[in-house]
């Protein structure tokens, strides 16, 4: 079972280099008659100031989440509305340095997406044949209703398994296996289940699994973000091998269109999730949910006793859908989540322009592509988890999924827990402190107690 010593060694979250914002190290612990006080070191002081002063912030704030239905209710410009926090001069200028990193490297993302991505799906007659369809998804997203799209597969898979990669991680006191299985799904639209099934390397779902010796533990399933699946790198950079050593096993599950996932053709990792229409997008969502939820039933058929759910950018956004369609998880932590797909989009440049062109040109708006797309949104649909196993971790300098998106998140949720770290989406500046917090939510919660 795991660990619950909260001060043994292998509590202390790793810290980066970074986090220790260039001080000097700390001085040998010397015998005092009195407890000694710990001293915060610049970085610890600016995260705790900007988590502080952001939650205060958005605490006494109005809700920016609206009534339903949000797709026709949030404002058109919401892409603009400012990320704003009243930080002092020293954690403004981290905080905006690390927000203009973000916005150069999101531009380069969004320039590949728009070269790649976008021609195909705005293309008159595919986006009028993929236009076509929208009524469809539009009317299950009026029921608000998780189950009308997300129904609980009810087939069994044969789950295979593989070596794990050499950069992989690999533990001492366990053992690592990459997993596979053929997907059954089908599109929730019989209109497009032939076009959709002929991606053949997509009918394959994998995942990574960490397991130490002995019984089944609480496992922490975790999800990559857009173009960012190998396991190694989400390993490294979500610290999992820290998680691991608590006691927990780990899950890295691989969204569709990634990784192995991907056709052969494909340009990069993650091109066909976005690259076929609005229409396919949802359906490419449908199938993540579906074939995560075959995973738990794998778990669970091996006793696992706990089950619960992070990922990080898109993988936060799926999250936080599963969130509200799976009631077996023990938890959701959105890691630097996007709200809402459309809005988003229209954020990126050059992306968001050419996205707005296009609906233009076709007589549609941000509402309507909202609409369309709000089948597979966290925001249709209510959350059933009980608030108090809900965390929302966010970047005070994140560009690629601005705050806002994750305050709309916390609105909707009836404002969980929320953290804020003083880095952006890739730089996530001591980061050490918002793994202790989940891990003292994970605590809080029980899930260490199986």
């Amino acid at each position: 079972m795991p660990s619950t010593a909260p001060d043994s060694d292998k509590m202390r979250a790793p810290v980066s280099p970074l986090s220790r914002g260039g001080c000097r190290p700390r001085p040998p612990a010397r015998i005092v008659r009195n407890p000694p006080v710990r001293t915060l070191y610049p970085m610890e002081q600016i995260a705790s100031r900007v988590s502080r002063v952001a939650n205060d912030t958005y605490g006494h704030s109005r809700r920016l989440m609206p009534e339903q239905p949000w797709w026709n209710n949030l404002d058109p410009s919401f892409h603009k509305f400012p990320d704003d926090f009243y930080l002092d001069l020293p954690s403004q200028l981290m905080v905006d340095g690390t927000a203009a990193i973000d916005i150069g490297m999101r531009t380069a993302l969004a320039t590949l997406a728009a070269s790649f991505a976008l021609p195909a799906t705005l293309w008159p007659a595919n986006y009028r044949e993929d236009r076509a369809q929208w009524d469809f998804y539009k009317a299950i997203a009026e029921r608000h209703d998780p189950a009308a799209f997300f129904p609980r597969p009810q087939q069994h898979v044969n789950v295979r398994h593989h070596k794990a990669g050499l950069l992989d991680y690999h533990p001492r006191d366990g053992r690592v296996e990459v997993l596979s299985f053929e997907s059954h799904f089908e599109t929730v639209n019989p209109a497009l289940r032939d076009k959709y099934a002929r991606f053949r390397r997509n009918r394959t779902a994998w995942a990574e699994h960490w397991r130490h010796e002995g019984d089944p533990r609480p496992t922490i399933c975790v999800i990559h973000g857009f173009v960012a699946d190998p396991y190694w790198v989400n390993s490294r950079f979500l610290a999992l091998p820290w998680f691991y050593k608590q006691g927990y096993d780990v899950l890295l599950y691989t969204l569709p269109f990634h990784g192995r996932r991907q056709e052969a053709t494909s340009p990069f990792s993650g091109h066909g999730y976005f690259s076929h229409g609005l229409s396919h997008l949802n359906e490419t969502v449908a199938h993540a949910v579906h074939d995560f939820r075959l995973f738990l039933d794998y778990l669970e058929g091996l006793g696992v006793p706990q089950m619960g759910v992070t990922g990080i950018s898109l993988g936060g956004y799926t999250s936080a859908l599963l969130a509200t369609v799976e009631e077996r998880l023990a938890f959701a932590v959105p890691n630097v989540p996007l709200a809402s797909i459309m809005d988003l989009i229209l954020q990126w440049f050059p992306a968001g322009p050419l996205m707005k062109a296009g609906l233009r040109l076709a007589g549609s708006d941000i509402r309507e592509a909202r609409h369309a797309t709000a089948v597979q949104c966290p925001l249709t649909y209510p959350v059933k988890l009980p608030k108090e196993r809900l965390l929302i971790v966010g970047g005070a300098g994140d560009r690629f999924a601005p705050p806002k998106h994750a305050r709309l998140l916390w609105d909707h949720w009836d404002r969980p827990r929320l953290h804020w770290f003083p880095g952006n989406h890739l730089i996530h500046l001591d980061q050490g402190k918002y793994l202790k917090e989940m891990a003292t939510f994970l605590k809080d919660i029980g899930f260490d107690r199986g």
